[in-house]
């Protein structure tokens, strides 16, 4: 029974943590990263489809300064630097040839930590959600005793694997933040 609840919340914690990521690799840093258009949403073949750019289009990074997007369908490459552009990204597509090209401006001081509160506030929500989900499987271990699934020794050391479980998933919450927070402030 304790098995169960653990590997549920060990699943959940896990899928928490990639939202978390995927999330924070949202988050512009003055290095390009295909995370920065990946998701942006594109209204193509003459307004008839919403597609993300992940779906229409190859997204590399040749260098540390630019994106590039290879879409599938060349028709698209206006479609593509109309749809970045109206973003609200900051981002400046640029058509060449059949490909969309983005070089990423580096970040002023300002936006600097404009960013980083906001990788911040972003790594704080995942931490919640991390705690939330440590919540319902103290809940869970509680109803598995009161219903007498489970000894009170038994609850004690899923308590322990829970917490155990909890602390590892917010130190890597923290680790990842250590990671951005330094990407963010190079220069």
């Amino acid at each position: 029974m304790i098995d169960t609840v653990l590997s549920q919340t060990r699943i959940k914690m896990q899928k928490a943590f990639d939202m978390i990521k995927t999330d924070l690799s949202s988050v512009r840093s003055g290095r390009a990263s295909p995370a920065l258009v990946e998701n942006i949403v594109i209204t193509a073949y003459e307004g008839t489809q919403k597609l993300k750019v992940m779906e229409m289009a190859t997204v590399t990074t040749p260098d540390a300064r630019s994106i590039l997007v290879t879409p599938y369908d060349v028709t698209t490459v206006k479609d593509l630097v109309k749809g970045i552009m109206e973003s609200h990204s900051g981002l400046n597509p640029v058509a060449d040839g059949d490909v969309v090209r983005v070089t990423i401006p580096p970040l002023s001081e300002e936006q600097r930590k404009e960013y980083l509160k906001l990788a911040n506030a972003k790594l704080e929500g995942g931490r919640i959600m991390i705690r939330q989900i440590r919540q319902e499987a103290m809940k869970d271990l509680k109803r598995l005793k009161d219903e007498k699934q489970i000894g009170e020794d038994e609850e004690k050391v899923g308590e322990k694997k829970v917490q155990e479980l909890t602390d590892q998933m917010v130190r890597e919450i923290d680790e990842m933040g250590k990671r951005k927070e330094e990407e963010l402030m190079q220069v």
